[in-house]
């Protein structure tokens, strides 16, 4: 009895509520009028301020037109979602929001010249419609970011695009970060290109004459750009993509030092970058304070007392000013691509060195309003492809496929 009178209070208080609603605020006209005025308004900011078309900055006007053909998604409009298009937001909703796509990886293990190891994962695609001769099937490297493996959802819609396209990919995990042993007191940084210089050669060894390119993302991009600009023109690579790269460290820690960005972001990478070496305190102990490690509070706290004296820098700033990758961007020697978010506070947008691209012909920036840090989401419920899959897939195809028509175009 006492549950039967509860449905009928509750639906009796239900329709009184409707009634008031509809005739407090719909039925007079006044509630209706704002909804819509809102609406309204909020629309048209949104498609003033926010959706906007990237500025695409190329100095090559080869380079330009070829994007523009065979690449255009770096030309069109970006409509970020609607309800989620601020930059923090988009970096911090991307991880929970888009799908993981199911990948089937095969391991592999090589030596390093320093008797450490790597471990790479393949993406063989052997059932490749459009390439089933496995030695000349196109091959893209991926790099992940900061401490990210094979496992991040960008990855694996990086390799779900490629497959769809019929190429081939492999995932460089830096050192002792995908779960394989530190074999000695070494992980990785953002300025030392041993091992990705290792990693390209072994992967080019296997597949000497198939088509090769790279893509790096955050941390990954900014490894690939110092290893281009190291390079330039002597690498087996024909063209690579960067995404969300960082490309002053100066800033990029200035900005996640922001009161708003330590709490939302800086702390919980300095755990993440803590936690990433925990697992081989026993082998890291014989070279370093690992208390003190442990007891940095930022990342840049963390790189003072880890990462550059793991590399030999006589200060933090020396690794920083060699980590940049705005130092070495005139040197890079094959077409790279380069997607960025102005609102990006893991680099910030007056860091960008959009001058310093417009003096190298190799070099295009795209620059988004809006997308945040590895985010780019767009769609009402943005769960699968995100800007940056499209403008990675479209620029990976167009080089594979229509890569010489840059120097006749």
């Amino acid at each position: 009895a006492c549950a039967m009178d509860w449905q009928v209070l509750t639906r009796e208080l239900s329709l009184y509520l409707e009634s008031q609603v509809r005739v407090g605020l719909f039925g007079s006209g006044v509630g209706l009028s704002l909804v819509l005025g809102f609406g309204v308004a909020y629309a048209c900011y949104y498609l003033s301020s926010i959706a906007k078309k990237p500025q695409l900055v190329a100095s090559n006007d080869r380079f330009y037109r070829f994007l523009e053909e065979y690449c255009p998604v770096v030309t069109e409009t970006y409509y970020p979602t609607i309800w989620c298009w601020e930059g923090r937001v988009q970096t911090l909703l991307r991880p929970f929001i888009t799908s993981r796509p199911q990948v089937q990886y095969r391991n592999e293990l090589i030596k390093t010249a320093d008797g450490g190891q790597i471990s790479l994962d393949w993406f063989d695609n052997s059932d490749s419609l459009y390439y089933p001769d496995a030695s000349t099937r196109p091959t893209v490297l991926l790099l992940p970011g900061l401490t990210g493996t094979s496992k991040e959802s960008y990855i694996l819609h990086m390799i779900h695009q490629s497959e769809t396209l019929g190429y081939r990919c492999v995932v460089f995990n830096n050192r002792g970060i995908a779960g394989e042993d530190l074999l000695t007191p070494r992980t990785y940084c953002a300025a030392n290109t041993e091992d990705l210089e290792a990693v390209i050669h072994h992967v080019h060894s296997l597949h000497p004459t198939a088509p090769f390119m790279a893509a790096g993302v955050s941390m990954g991009g900014m490894l690939l750009l110092n290893y281009l600009g190291k390079t330039g023109r002597d690498t087996p690579l024909m063209a690579a993509a960067i995404f969300s790269a960082g490309w002053n460290v100066f800033e990029s820690v200035e900005s996640l030092e922001k009161p708003l960005n330590w709490l939302l972001f800086n702390y919980y990478l300095t755990t993440c970058l803590q936690s990433s070496i925990s697992r081989h305190r026993q082998m890291l102990e014989k070279l370093f304070d690992m208390d003190l490690v442990m007891k940095a509070r930022t990342v840049r706290e963390f790189d003072k007392q880890f990462t550059s004296v793991m590399f030999g820098y006589r200060t933090i700033d020396d690794y920083y000013e060699d980590a940049s990758p705005c130092r070495k961007l005139k040197s890079v020697g094959i077409p790279v691509l380069c997607l960025n978010s102005v609102d990006d506070v893991f680099s910030p947008g007056h860091a960008i060195p959009v001058e310093t691209a417009k003096q190298n012909a190799n070099v295009a920036l795209v620059l988004t309003s809006c997308g945040g840090h590895i985010g780019f989401l767009e769609g009402i419920w943005p769960r699968k492809c995100t800007y940056m899959d499209r403008v990675f897939k479209q620029f990976v195809q167009a080089m594979f496929e229509h890569g010489n028509n840059i120097f006749s175009m």
